[in-house]
């Protein structure tokens, strides 16, 4: 019997690929990627970087829609296997704790996770430049939107799924309102989802590869495990034909999750199949979902592809944290506790 690596609940309709016969890679891609193409809607170009999460014995995902004039918006989908989606063609309907619309100027890059009883939506909002947007559901039905977490500029919120020492906490990756200059990981938490401070650098951008050395940013909610918090993240190198998004993993410790205990030297993917090297902005993988089965140590990413497409790759929980721990560098300040 395999060992419960993942602390967490069981799924056994994970969406799932063994690895392929002759393959050596600690993550493989899903063999008939991606799961979602151009033009998936009419009047829609793209859907990418989004989120996805079970609800019951299905799927639901929070979905980066790209409209054929240029601008994002979130909208929800529904899925039987979680790699068909059905996903509604208007886009989310937020409202204000009163019940008025509050509606976003554009909203992208989306995490879901689910706390507690509710299921909370973390974006990139328009809040006097790009911001951190927060809101909540319980039925993807109706849909609250929660103050502003942060002030700008500030990407790549991602939420925890649980208390941590009796606090909610968050991952965010302070920016400016250009394409960021600067790019490392910083931890905030709150006593009630509304006031957000006490806040630690996780993770530094740089090591002494190319791969993460412009910026980093968080992807899917991190995951318990009996090692620590699990975290992927997108690392970006710049080139003479542009930016570059890989993806690497980090382990942060479990109670005082600003300290990082692994860290993957090298990234763990990175683009290289058409979808991924060539789209509307070539060269990206980035991760933004996971899905995880606690019985089989099961991990299926979900990672939007060259900002074009939306596809899937699998992953073992143990042999991953094994090849962390053989393959770990720490950046300058990682390890210790942020302040």
């Amino acid at each position: 019997m395999k060992k419960r690596t993942i602390i967490g609940n069981s799924l056994p309709n994970i969406p799932w690929q063994d690895r392929p016969e002759g393959n050596g890679d600690i993550v493989w891609r899903h063999s008939t990627n991606p799961v979602i193409d151009r033009n998936p809607l009419p009047k829609v170009a793209r859907i990418f970087n989004s989120a996805v999460a079970p609800y019951g014995d299905k799927f639901v995902g929070a979905f980066r829609v790209e409209y054929t004039n240029g601008k994002p918006h979130l909208h929800i989908g529904f899925s039987e296997n979680g790699y068909e989606w059905d996903i509604n063609p208007e886009r989310i309907d937020w409202k204000d704790e009163a019940g008025n619309s509050y509606q976003p100027n554009y909203a992208y890059d989306p995490r879901l996770v689910k706390v507690e009883d509710a299921y909370y939506i973390i974006w990139c909002t328009d809040f006097y430049g790009a911001s951190i947007g927060l809101g909540m559901t319980k039925d993807f039905k109706t849909f609250t939107r929660l103050e502003n977490a942060f002030i700008p500029f500030n990407r790549n919120g991602v939420l925890f799924p649980r208390k941590v020492n009796d606090k909610y906490f968050m991952l965010s990756r302070p920016s400016d309102s250009g394409h960021t200059p600067f790019g490392d990981i910083f931890l905030s938490e709150s006593p009630d989802m509304i006031h957000w401070g006490r806040h630690r650098r996780v993770m530094a951008k740089g090591g002494s590869g190319w791969w993460q050395s412009v910026k980093i940013g968080g992807g899917p909610a991190p995951i318990e495990t009996t090692e620590g918090w699990l975290l992927f993240y997108h690392g970006v190198t710049g080139t003479c034909n542009g930016f570059v998004y890989s993806m690497g993993a980090a382990l942060l410790d479990i109670n005082e999750p600003s300290k990082v205990l692994y860290r993957t030297e090298d990234y763990i993917l990175t683009p290289e199949k058409p979808y991924e090297t060539t789209g509307f902005v070539d060269n990206v993988v980035f991760p933004c979902a996971a899905l995880t089965d606690a019985d089989t140590g099961r991990i299926t990413i979900y990672y939007g592809a060259a900002d074009t497409f939306t596809a899937v790759a699998y992953t073992q929980v143990d042999e991953l944290l094994e090849y962390m721990k053989n393959n770990s560098e720490l950046v300058d300040g990682d390890g210790e506790t942020g302040r």
